[in-house]
């Protein structure tokens, strides 16, 4: 069950001996680089396991061709990880960041591995999923995530991470944006999302921490007690902000039945399996447990389908421009047409949940 890494994908090596002698000269304590091993899931960041003579740890890049300067910040995420030590314990502890990109090309920083499952896509062909569990591993989720919202970023410092003043705006203008800077097809249920939430779009809502792609890929659980999250990873986009914006995309990922025989891509996210809260359950519950009412559900949720097709859009960009080889990416146009007629979908039935 524990989440396992595989040999490296073709193309996305890295050079043993430059990052051994790179370590053993900037890590106190460390001995030996035994082995280098890859996690496969994921479509962003690169992530690795390192075999170590101390123990197992965690290396993260940006995919090879992406613009690290912006949505691939290392540093960042890194810089994210030691702001929340101390404040938030479900995180894997920040070990060593490296902005030299001679050593393996890019910049990169290492972790701790926290072992756990990890409910990646097709997990449920090989463990008992049963609906109860699925129940109770959604309420966890929801739970963790309004914690996550309830954080006092005012005492804690981590307001200094971003600035939450015009946050709404800045995140619906900037990522129709980088929409129309990496499209490739005219897709028209996606403009038609675009201008939809510049006219709807409402006024900021009170600051909080923001993941910005919590989902079930992202949650480490304790093995034989999947209830209980042991880590949040992925914290690349983590910031400051109206934390229903970071529900929206939640929401977004929180992919239902019909959808899930639909998208295979949004069938990776195993909220559809039977026994989970349903989107409207998620609201429902995410509010109870942060005493926020929320007004506008539909709006995030959009906004969430919008942002999900935008990132599915730059990765199958980089496809085409031949940046990278990973042949899971030559048909992920079509998820970034499926995010934008669900989004469309919701607006044509005004509610979050139950659009197909």
């Amino acid at each position: 069950m524990l989440d396992q890494a595989t040999d490296i994908r073709k193309g996305e090596e890295l050079e043993q001996d430059k990052l051994e002698a790179y370590l053993r000269e900037n890590w106190p304590g460390f001995s030996t680089l035994k082995a280098i091993r890859q996690f496969p899931g994921g479509y962003s960041n690169l992530t690795y396991l390192l075999k170590t003579g101390q123990g197992e740890y965690v290396l993260r890049r940006p995919p090879f061709g992406a613009d690290i300067k912006t949505a691939h910040d290392m540093g960042r995420e890194y810089r994210v990880l030691k702001a929340l030590e101390g404040i938030y314990d479900k995180i894997p502890r920040p070990v060593l960041y490296c902005e030299d990109e001679t050593v393996i090309g890019a910049p990169f920083y290492i972790m701790e591995r926290v072992k756990g499952v990890i409910l990646r896509g097709g997990a449920h062909k090989k463990i008992d999923l049963a609906p109860r569990l699925m129940r109770a591993v959604s309420e966890a989720a929801v739970d963790n995530l309004a914690a996550l919202h309830r954080i006092d970023i005012e005492a804690t410092g981590l307001i200094n991470m971003g600035k939450p003043e015009g946050y709404v705006g800045r995140q619906v203008e900037g990522w129709i944006g980088r929409y129309y800077k990496a499209e490739t097809d005219t897709i028209p249920s996606m403009d038609e999302l675009a201008e939809w939430m510049q006219k709807h779009r409402p006024a900021d809502g009170p600051a909080g921490l923001i993941h910005n792609d919590y989902k079930y890929d992202n949650l480490v659980l304790q093995e034989g007690r999947l209830s209980h999250i042991l880590a949040v990873l992925d914290w690349e986009m983590a910031t400051v902000g109206d934390p229903l914006m970071d529900l929206g995309a939640s929401l977004a990922y929180w992919t239902e039945g019909p959808e899930a025989r639909m998208m295979p891509l949004a069938a990776g996210n195993l909220t559809w399996l039977p026994g989970n809260l349903t989107r409207a359950e998620v609201v429902e519950r995410y509010a109870a447990q942060t005493g926020r009412e929320i007004k506008n559900a539909l709006f995030y949720y959009v906004y969430g389908a919008f942002k999900i097709g935008v990132i599915v859009q730059q990765i199958y960009a980089r496809y085409k421009k031949g940046h990278t080889r990973d042949e899971r990416f030559a048909n992920l146009i079509e998820a970034v047409r499926f995010f934008g007629h669900i989004g469309r979908r919701a607006l044509e039935k005004g509610r979050v949940s139950g659009l197909f």
